[in-house]
């Protein structure tokens, strides 16, 4: 029987365009319940398919500090976060997320308050 070689899966050889990119940030926050070395790690797998030396310079900070800040076991500063987003050419869009109690306060006025 023969043995069954494998390699480990980096998915930064797979982001190839920016909207791939783009889209791999999106999934990763959405999986990401708030995790925010998570989302730093998936900055990372995106920089490295980018060029990490690249990064560092558009973002204006040495390639060893965007190793460490990006590498999942920390959680770099949202400054740091942000200078990283823009040097990958990437925006943050915010968008409403309706909670259950939410819902309840964004109703209409009119709904909220009348009476059957």
């Amino acid at each position: 029987m023969s043995k069954t070689i494998t390699s480990k899966y980096d998915v930064s050889e797979h982001l190839r365009t920016p909207e791939e990119m783009a889209a791999y940030l999106e999934a990763c926050m959405e999986e990401a319940d708030g995790d925010a070395a998570f989302i730093a790690k998936a900055l990372g797998d995106i920089a490295r398919a980018k060029g990490m030396s690249q990064v560092a310079r558009d973002a204006g900070v040495s390639r060893e500090s965007l190793y460490k800040a990006l590498s999942g076991e920390r959680t770099p500063g949202f400054d740091t976060v942000l200078k990283v987003i823009s040097a990958l050419g990437l925006k943050l869009h915010p968008e409403v997320a309706l909670i259950p109690n939410d819902a309840q306060q964004s109703a209409p006025a009119d709904a909220r308050t009348s009476r059957g």
